[in-house]
């Protein structure tokens, strides 16, 4: 009969320390500076998700900015287009990825090529010969570049009318395209190969290693795990998952985790983090105003868990129900978030507009707001900078 390894049991604070250790939200420069803190960055983190809202800066340049203070646009765009450390592509949503690890992405590309991809039904043939005809003949382009196009209906509410656009996009999915540089959110197309000067792209990666890819992903970005924080929107990678860590336990690379208040939801971590963290008191840490996309927030129920905070992001929300305001940013303090902030962008006027102030956690005892108030206010300081920079 197999020996069963006894859980570790761990108080939510503790999981919290290791979780914001393995985001480096725990101190204010993890990662250094410039194109190559960019890089390090995507690479730690695993991916970092790409959104087109524009209330404030867009979620991608936020994230990297809660862990780059001397964070500036260019360096992403450095990332992406001149070292090309950096790549765009699907993981929950899209994001940056480091293309160090794009060989486990390839077979995901294979499957678009060889199935097609449902959100692309309807792309035409003929039309994604057109626009890699273009692409071969005149270099990179952007959807702007092509002017020809008869528009048609749109099938959704986020689709283009314009055929070469959703073609382009095929083209991405299925790997036979890149983003090679973004601005704003007007993305430039080019060929996959050209771009990394490739003669062909990088082999797929084994069932086997994407497996062990998405499990290490999580451990080295989370540091407690569950099948759901691992598997986030990816329902089908559970169960091949679940058996290598039920295999890592086994070799007493993974220890099971009794996390306090998770009821029957199993967690794991591994032996050397739950000797190394959870212990230190990080309440006078960096203060962080993040972006409802970051990776501490998008998956809510576990922000809740381990925070006793649940997130709403109310953009979508009518606005007599709204609690936080249309576009709230958690703020967290050192080891708590203690509130949640509407803020708005007014970039003509070259201002950071407060909508709404919410104390939540410890920020709703009034005791503590004084100290907390200081500190975010000092914050806001340098938020609004980085908003209004270019």
């Amino acid at each position: 009969m197999p020996r069963t390894t006894k859980p570790h049991p761990l108080t939510k604070l503790e999981a919290r320390r290791i979780w914001l250790h393995a985001q480096r939200l725990d101190t204010s420069e993890p990662f250094g500076a410039g194109p190559q803190a960019v890089a390090a960055a995507v690479d730690h983190l695993g991916y970092v998700q790409i959104d087109t809202i524009h209330v404030i800066e867009r979620c991608h340049h936020h994230i990297l900015y809660s862990r780059i203070p001397a964070y500036a646009r260019a360096d992403l765009r450095q990332a992406q287009s001149v070292d090309k450390s950096v790549f765009e592509y699907w993981t929950h949503a899209l994001s940056y990825v480091p293309a160090k690890d794009f060989r486990f992405f390839v077979p995901t590309m294979r499957e678009h090529r060889r199935e097609g991809h449902p959100w692309f039904a309807s792309v035409k043939p003929e039309d994604t010969r057109k626009v890699m005809r273009l692409l071969r003949r005149d270099g990179a382009l952007t959807i702007r570049d092509i002017e020809d196009d008869i528009l048609t209906e749109k099938e959704h509410l986020w689709q283009s009318r314009k055929p070469s656009k959703r073609a382009l996009q095929l083209a991405f999915y299925t790997g036979e395209v890149t983003i090679s540089e973004r601005t704003g959110m007007l993305k430039t197309y080019e060929l996959m190969t050209r771009h990394f000067g490739w003669d062909k792209p990088p082999r797929p990666a084994p069932s086997a290693e994407i497996t062990a890819y998405l499990l290490d992903r999580a451990l080295r970005s989370q540091g407690v795990v569950s099948l759901d924080s691992v598997c986030h929107l990816d329902a089908p990678s559970k169960p091949t998952v679940r058996r290598l860590i039920e295999a890592r336990v086994r070799r007493r690379e993974l220890v099971p985790v009794a996390l306090e208040g998770a009821g029957k939801q199993e967690h794991w971590a591994r032996p050397e983090v739950l000797e190394a963290n959870g212990t230190a008191d990080i309440s006078e840490g960096p203060v962080h105003i993040l972006s409802p996309f970051d990776p501490l927030i998008i998956q809510r129920k576990r922000t809740e868990l381990f925070f006793d905070y649940g997130h709403r992001f109310e953009a979508y929300v009518p606005k007599e129900k709204r609690l936080f305001g249309y576009f709230a940013l958690p703020v967290l303090v050192g080891e708590d978030i203690v509130a949640a902030i509407d803020l708005k962008t007014d970039r003509q006027n070259k201002k950071l507009l407060m909508q709404k102030w919410s104390w939540v956690g410890k920020g709703a005892v009034r005791a503590a707001r004084k100290d907390y108030k200081r500190r975010i206010e000092e914050e806001l300081d340098r938020f609004e900078r980085f908003q209004l920079g270019e």
